[in-house]
């Protein structure tokens, strides 16, 4: 039904009925102008619950806040769309909900994770995004947060548009690598999804940290306007003018600057005691997608690549759980993640800020759809092309995970004499007066609308109220899009502010949401083929990290064939990919 056409359903007797959740009326309709190209204001729905019909007015809010809004695509595949409210036993009135809780209530600084010396208002998720989460049972340690002051002092110094900074590039521009330079780089370069980028990036962080390098992003267009500049008083963005602008073209599996082509071609020595800092190349290549080898992993390699001015990194993967297996950076680590599973975690909330343009997006939606529930359940569904479930059996094996783990989604009574329990405890005033909001990220709208149907039909066995919620269904991954990035990185948010989540196999996407929140997913397993049932049908993850799902076969130091997943305690094989590596407390 269309929202201008919606209208309050006159039930026998004549009586109008708006009931909210706590037996109060709706609200009367309202005119409501949505600004934004490609969003449109939800219908009303017309819901009838145990015996009696019942509408709601949904109030739809204009997202943007301080700033022009931002604008998105009104083509049909790309709308982000704000759904009905469902519930299983009463409509309840749909307001704004309460503002998230002041900063008196929890630290707004993450345990000094973040610096207090950024302005609010140019980041507004900065300081308030864990407002919107249950506080994290992760504290960084004294060791992390002091190492993340002192490189941000170390960015500063080195920084685009500081004299070190312009003394660097002079070096690159001219093709030599200078001995003993104040400041050194790590520049990353993206490729593949949102998810793998957001992965790689935390990774070369880390690499940042561990080998006192500065980080600078390569951001391509459509990576523009996704986040905040991480550290304060500087920037990580590689300014106009940068000698190296072929990104694309010069940083293939083929380049001759590739640490492995290099060592193969014979034109570096292995042996870092061979290689002195002038005789290299200006830059050097690590290429860590996927199809990556044990080349960077290695400490010989190590401190040769420690001897170049300027590494660029390319990758698509979590390889900062490789960092874990080398003997060099042991106890670094073990100083700075005491908690091995928070890895992720830490490095996440403390890189990556949503721009003021996407955080009117979270904030705005999470007011108006998820603020009032009691409890919020995330359920992220993806189907690669590579493996194409067909919709039935993916929603068979969303319910047997759901029977499986009780209590993970509300259990419906389907049977009358359930029905009619529920039906006394309502009119007899015990009814249960918990809210659950559902919400569903997913490319496509099926599942939204076949768990929305659900609990359109039936009541719930507790008697709770359930919401359903789906922010947008684009159909396919357009990573070239700044605004599907926008609306990707949004819904990562809001899934992360879920207090369960459950996660399809091996997606990025997924991983940076419960990462994000510091939860331990509920993992919906990859099925052996796209007919066949996967038995059990979900498993509960041990850890918050992600999975590395491409390590390296080899390990330097271990005889060919070892399982690299029992090399050290903490780090095992993933529940979704068995090849893969993560890391476990």
């Amino acid at each position: 039904m269309d929202a201008a056409a919606a209208h309050s359903k006159v039930v026998p007797g004549g009586e109008r009925h708006g009931a909210g959740r706590d037996g109060s009326g709706g609200n009367e309709e309202e005119a409501w102008r949505w600004p934004w190209p490609g969003w449109r204001a939800p219908a009303r729905v017309e819901v009838v619950v145990m015996g009696f019909l019942a509408t709601s007015t949904l109030l739809v809010l204009a997202f943007g806040g301080a700033g022009n809004p931002l604008s998105f695509s009104s083509s049909p595949g790309s709308e982000f769309v704000q759904k009905p409210v469902y519930e299983a036993s009463l409509i309840h009135e749909h307001v704004a909900g309460p503002a998230p809780p002041t900063r008196h209530d929890q630290d707004r600084l993450l345990g000094g994770l973040l610096s207090p010396a950024f302005d609010e208002n140019s980041c507004r998720s900065r300081y308030a995004s864990s407002l919107y989460r249950r506080p994290s049972s992760f504290r960084p340690s004294t060791f992390l947060v002091e190492r993340l002051r002192r490189y941000e002092a170390r960015h500063r110094r080195c920084c685009p548009g500081a004299p070190l900074f312009k003394e660097a590039v002079e070096h690159l521009r001219s093709g030599r690598n200078a001995a003993r330079s104040e400041c050194q780089y790590v520049v990353w370069t993206p490729i593949n999804g949102l998810g793998n980028r957001m992965l790689s990036l935390a990774s070369t962080f880390l690499y940042a940290l561990l080998t006192d390098r500065v980080l600078l992003v390569h951001a391509p267009q459509e990576f523009d306007g996704l986040f905040c500049e991480p550290f304060p008083g500087s920037s990580w963005a590689l300014p106009a003018g940068f000698p190296i602008t072929d990104f694309a073209g010069i940083f293939t599996m083929g380049s001759p600057t590739s640490y492995k082509n290099m060592r193969q071609a014979g034109a570096v020595s292995r042996d870092h005691r061979n290689v002195t800092a002038e005789s290299l190349p200006a830059y050097v290549f690590l290429d860590l997608i996927q199809s990556f080898t044990d080349a960077a992993f290695c400490e010989a390699d190590q401190r040769v690549l420690a001897k170049f001015n300027w590494v660029v990194v390319k990758s698509d993967v979590y390889f900062a759980t490789m960092f874990f297996l080398m003997p060099a950076y042991e106890r670094e680590l073990a100083r700075l993640f005491p908690e091995k599973e928070a890895v992720f975690h830490h490095l996440a909330r403390y890189l990556f800020h949503p721009s003021n343009d996407v955080w009117g997006i979270v904030r705005k939606y999470y007011g108006a759809y998820l603020a009032r529930a009691d409890e919020r359940v995330g359920l992220q569904v993806r189907v690669f092309p590579e493996m194409p479930v067909a919709f039935e059996n993916m929603y068979g094996q969303i319910l047997r995970c759901s029977e499986q783990e009780a209590g993970l989604l509300p259990k419906v009574a389907h049977k009358d004499g359930a029905a009619a329990n529920h039906s006394s405890a309502v009119a007899s005033g015990s009814r249960n007066n918990k809210l659950t909001s559902i919400l569903v990220t997913s490319l496509f709208s099926d599942y939204y609308e076949r768990i929305r149907g659900v609990y359109y039909a039936n009541p719930t066995e507790t008697g709770e109220f359930v919401e359903v919620h789906q922010p947008s269904h684009e159909r396919e991954q357009r990573t070239e899009a700044r605004a599907h990035n926008q609306r990707a990185l949004a819904e990562m948010y809001l899934l992360s502010f879920c207090d369960r989540i459950v996660t399809t196999a091996v997606s990025t996407f997924g991983y940076i949401a419960h990462g994000l929140a510091g939860v331990r997913p509920w993992v919906l397993l990859r099925p052996p083929s796209p007919e066949a049932p996967v038995d059990p049908a979900c498993v509960r993850s041990k850890t918050v990290e992600p999975c590395l799902q491409a390590p390296p076969r080899r390990v330097c130091g271990v005889a060919e064939g070892t399982d690299i997943g029992a090399l050290v305690p903490y780090a095992g094989h993933c529940e979704d990919e068995h090849k893969g590596l993560k890391l476990f407390p």
